[in-house]
């Protein structure tokens, strides 16, 4: 059977989410935690996410599959009468540190692919550009010492929303495409009502059918010289800016945006479609991460 899980974690102390050997990571912890209570070597139970994590970079709604034996499922409960759906997380709690939380587990379609069925991914980034909104209980905000204009940022960011090549955003892989389609990425200055979360941040959210390597927090990176209003070597960093920074992609030291640190990135959200929507938008998503995708020639000048 096929098992979806949904999980939060405090990025601080992992090198990232993907396994490394003699490196502390979320699947690594995760698929020992599972590995424990399944009974089985970790080799045997590896998970597929929903999006990869950089070092330092939390999840509230990260995703996951993997594919039990349906004896190891139905084992779960033990003696006791609890549902396995409930009965794992009780066990996984149990098993994994404190800084990873497994929210909640439930039986899904074979078709299910927490990678390839996802239609969509969100991010918010948290910033506090002043020492009255900080807390040294928030690890997911990032200080900055310089005063922001969240109305720059977001009027800037604008530029970048659609489908663009965001190389100049990206550290690519080799063989994977940076094409991407940025569905909406709003900039604002949350309120000072301590009754709020985030009260006194300045907070981007950020959603794209998927994100390359460091997009997040190169877009992040942008943004805020646009809020200081200054770029590289002090040249003027606004809205023309960011957006020659898409309409021309590539990888050097005048085009590249900078990226901003990680522990102010948190993964929020994952969508995906109803059950007899998964298969296809599966294989939708994996043509497209293959296809060669070529630049439009742009419109002559009337």
């Amino acid at each position: 059977m096929r098992l979806r899980l949904d999980l939060a974690y405090d990025g601080t102390g992992f090198s990232g989410w993907a396994a490394q050997p003699g490196l502390r990571t979320v699947q690594g912890e995760l698929e020992k935690g599972l590995a424990r209570i399944c009974r089985q070597e970790p080799s045997a139970l590896r998970v597929v996410v929903a999006g990869r994590t950089d070092a330092g970079v939390h999840a509230s709604g990260q995703v996951v599959h993997l594919d039990l034996e349906d004896a190891v499922w139905e084992s779960m409960p033990g003696r006791s009468d609890r549902a396995p759906e409930l009965a794992i997380l009780d066990r996984l709690a149990g098993v994994l540190p404190s800084d990873i939380v497994v929210r909640e587990a439930r039986a899904v379609p074979p078709e299910f692919d927490a990678r390839f069925s996802a239609l969509s991914r969100t991010y918010r980034y948290r910033i506090s550009d002043s020492v009255a909104s900080r807390s040294p209980m928030r690890r997911d905000v990032v200080p900055h010492r310089r005063a922001l204009d969240a109305d720059a940022m977001h009027e800037a960011a604008q530029t970048l929303l659609g489908e663009h090549d965001f190389l100049s955003f990206c550290k690519p892989r080799e063989g994977a495409t940076t094409i991407r389609t940025l569905r909406a990425v709003r900039w604002e200055r949350v309120d000072a009502d301590p009754r709020l979360a985030d009260a006194g941040l300045v907070v981007a959210t950020v959603e794209a059918d998927a994100f390359c390597h460091h997009m997040v927090r190169s877009i992040v990176g942008a943004s805020v010289a646009v809020g200081e209003g200054r770029g590289r070597q002090g040249g003027k960093a606004d809205a023309a800016w960011m957006a020659a920074l898409v309409a021309t992609p590539r990888r050097d030291a005048a085009g590249t945006a900078p990226m901003f640190a990680p522990g102010g990135l948190t993964l929020e959200h994952v969508g995906y479609p109803a059950d007899d929507q998964l298969a296809a938008r599966a294989e939708e998503a994996r043509a497209t991460r293959g296809e060669t995708w070529v630049r439009p020639e742009p419109a002559p000048r009337a």
